[in-house]
């Protein structure tokens, strides 16, 4: 039977982040009086790593923004979803997400910081392959999972050396360390590192068309994951970061020109697009590279206004996508150019959306206004590239008002066309939570001392990293250059909104004349890896045991070889090697003559069965030197083991066919790589006996293998009960091959088919 509003999945999904969301509340008083919150326990204590959640002015505001929008984009789901015969494991997916994107931002290790990143990336390629069945969404999700999964490998690098450089993993102890972290020596490195993977998770040019291709997940994905959580993922870990790495010349300039050039190159393709989830997909990009720029600039009006920036984007973006998902659930569109007049047939859908638009054009009295105030006032006062920020943020704004009319205006207002006649009304349950986005934006316009009371000053003065910043938001105090810019701003979008068809054709032959294209450029790097990973297959994977030993060794020589070459130990080492001989007695020699002539015979035989009883002598040769210095365990481990693969070899040949060896003509070479592998183990095995041995844990195992272990064998205690797991392991992997070996040497060759038989 058809599964109704979701049924138990979907109260849990909405009830979920509802607690979450009443839970965070409790947490408002203290942090807009100023104060911390740590919560944590110890998770890998010898490797000094806490689950510890910090709460502070910005974890706070994304937390509550986190569980707020998911409430409503879960209850939007119910009804959106809801008779989807996979709709449970969408809600596990997406409350995996929020769990992930939730412990990212409360974070205070950087261990588990990046556990919960890597969580985002994983669940937000469920939900955005959502559609499995569908191509585009495999393609999309794929690329997205590739690129930010990219980006979190060098995230987890950065974070590794910026854990080195403080001492600590702990981010409410590396925040104050901002001085000493700009100072250190792998500053830039660990700048360049955090930002690879602050830019790709939120989709900062080069990086940006994994966005637009991730609207293949259904809208309610879009809704949260692309506009209010994930995407700002990386927005959050700049502004985490500001008060340890911001400050210095490479911050400033790699955010500054990274966010302002993404501003306006993605409000560009915005109004470009005919589909309105792609319009939005594309403003999202705008709004990240607009938070980018402003956490770059660093001053304390620039992080403010960013604050106020984030909170409004949340509001009105989540709104307009889950608008257009109404829109497309009662029409079978998106398409702009299909849709008109749908006022009269959704009102309350008209509503919500115009709310949110109103405010992401940045009309007075909405909260998007204030925002887009304090964006100019904070471009304005900047000494350093002033004009540059000023004019980004001035094109993004008016080109955001020209999308705001494309996503609203023109498929709301006018005649209803013929096909769309029967359109009607959403149900409540989708309608309730754009409305209440919209009527938010609303509400913070009009009343802006709460916003800034419990979520935007906070929220600054922990990315500032002082409590000193005064925030103080209003509708309108004076004329200023602020204001007459906003005027200028609505003029110039009008124009260009009556003028969008135009506009847009003329972008759309830019674009296509353009020869850079990102997102078919994407299928030509996957297709050049796949020719990458094709050929080194053919080159290594030959099947082929002689050259995958060679590629082995040589590698090896390769690795060892550059190693003591550039540390400049081989001169030390020669003088050392002559010097080993002068202890050596008759009895050494003897062993050693033994072991070079088993393994010259092995070199040299023509026969199989000779080269594996040579061999059989080399390690012969071997228990003799562990007998003589004292390791009878060993020396009888090494007859064993030396003496059964002799018999299995042998007893296998016997179900081989006779071939003789005909491989002469490759000795040469393999005997050089023989001669130069045992040289460079020689030379390092002289050098680890001539330093002085770190006794440590040899002291260690001596002291603690009888009164914690009852044995006084203490290898045979290391063995059993130290590395007792690994011996597990160990011996299992001895039991399956000694099966195989056992299966192989049971079969029996295939009999003839008899007349008249099928094959």
């Amino acid at each position: 039977m058809p599964r109704v509003y979701g049924g138990p999945a979907g109260w849990i999904s909405v009830l979920v982040p509802a607690a979450i969301f009443v839970w965070f509340l409790q947490f408002l008083a203290p942090v807009a009086a100023g104060e911390q919150v740590l919560i944590g326990t110890d998770w890998v204590p010898s490797m000094e790593i806490r689950l510890s959640f910090l709460i502070d002015g910005l974890s706070l505001t994304f937390g509550l923004l986190i569980s707020g929008i998911g409430a409503l984009v879960t209850l939007y789901s119910t009804r959106y979803l809801g008779n989807h015969p996979e709709y449970p494991r969408f809600v596990l997916f997406l409350l995996l997400f929020m769990v992930g994107m939730l412990g990212l931002v409360l974070s205070d290790n950087l261990i588990a910081l990046f556990v919960f990143w890597e969580v985002t990336t994983i669940s937000s390629y469920l939900l955005i392959g959502f559609d499995s069945d569908s191509a585009k969404s495999r393609r999309s999700a794929l690329q997205a999972l590739l690129l930010t999964g990219t980006g979190g490998l060098a995230l987890l690098a950065g974070m590794i050396l910026l854990g080195n450089a403080a001492g600590s993993f702990e981010l409410s102890e590396i925040l104050t360390m901002g001085d000493e972290i700009r100072a250190h020596e792998h500053y830039v490195p660990i700048l360049i590192l955090f930002l690879a993977g602050a830019f790709t998770k939120s989709a900062q040019f080069p990086f940006h068309f994994w966005l637009p291709n991730a609207m293949a997940a259904p809208t309610p994905v879009s809704a949260y994951l692309h506009s209010a959580t994930m995407v700002k993922a990386g927005v959050y870990l700049m502004a985490r970061m500001n008060p340890t790495l911001g400050g210095t010349e490479p911050w400033f300039w790699a955010l500054v020109v990274a966010g302002g050039f993404t501003t306006v190159f993605a409000s560009l393709l915005a109004v470009r697009q005919t589909d309105i989830k792609q319009v939005l997909a594309y403003t999202t990009l705008m709004a990240l590279g607009a938070l980018t720029l402003f956490i770059g600039a660093g001053t304390s009006s620039a992080i403010k206004a960013a604050m106020i920036f984030l909170v409004v984007h949340s509001l009105y973006k989540a709104a307009l996508f889950l608008m257009i998902g109404i829109v497309d659930h009662e029409t079978g569109t998106r398409e702009v150019d299909r849709l008109r007049g749908l006022a009269r047939k959704m009102p309350v859908t008209f509503v919500a959306g115009a709310l949110a638009a109103i405010s992401m054009a940045g009309i007075p009295p909405f909260f998007g206004f204030i925002g887009k105030e304090f964006l100019y006032k904070a471009g304005l006062e900047l000494e350093v590239a002033s004009l540059w920020v000023t004019g980004t943020i001035f094109a993004a704004s008016v080109l955001m008002f020209m999308a705001a009319g494309i996503s609203v205006a023109r498929p709301f207002l006018g005649r209803t066309p013929e096909a769309l006649a029967a359109t009607h009304e959403g149900p409540a349950a989708m309608w309730v939570g754009p409305l209440v986005l919209g009527g938010l934006s609303l509400w913070f316009g009009l009343f802006s001392d709460l916003p800034e009371q419990w979520l935007v000053a906070p929220a600054t003065w922990a990315v500032y990293g002082s409590t000193a910043v005064e925030v103080d938001l209003y509708l309108f105090r004076e004329v200023n250059a602020a204001f007459i810019l906003s005027l200028v701003t609505f003029a110039v979008g009008f124009v260009l909104y009556l003028a969008r068809d135009r506009i847009r054709a003329l972008l759309s032959r830019i674009i296509e004349a353009n020869p850079i294209k990102f997102d078919p450029g994407w299928d030509r790097v996957l297709d050049g890896l796949k020719a990458l990973a094709e050929w080194q297959t053919r080159l290594l994977q030959s099947g082929v045991l002689q050259r995958y030993m060679v590629i082995t060794f040589v590698t090896l020589a390769i690795g060892m070889g550059v190693t003591i070459w550039t540390k400049d130990a081989l001169g030390p080492l020669v003088l050392d090697l002559a010097a080993t001989f002068d202890g050596l007695v008759f009895m050494h020699w003897a062993v050693l003559v033994f072991i070079t002539c088993g393994a010259l015979l092995t070199a040299y035989t023509s026969s199989r069965m000779t080269a594996v009883a040579s061999l059989g002598v080399v390690g012969i040769g071997v228990a003799l030197i562990f007998i003589m210095f004292s390791a009878p365990d060993v020396a009888i481990t090494q007859l064993l083991v030396e003496t059964l693969t002799v018999v299995l070899v042998a007893v296998a040949m016997l179900k081989l066919p006779n071939l003789k060896l005909r491989n002469e003509e490759r000795r040469p070479g393999h005997a050089a790589l023989s001669l130069v592998v045992g040289a460079l183990v020689t030379v390092v095995i002289v050098a680890v006996v001539q330093d002085d041995i770190d006794r440590r844990i040899t002291d260690y195992f001596e002291i603690a293998s009888w009164p914690e272990a009852y044995g006084r064998n203490i290898v045979n205690v290391i063995l059993v009960d130290f590395r007792a797991l690994d011996t597990f392991g160990e011996i299992a992997v001895v039991v399956i091959a000694a099966l195989a070996a056992y299966a192989l040497l049971r079969g029996k060759r295939p009999g003839r088919v008899k007349r008249g038989e099928d094959d």
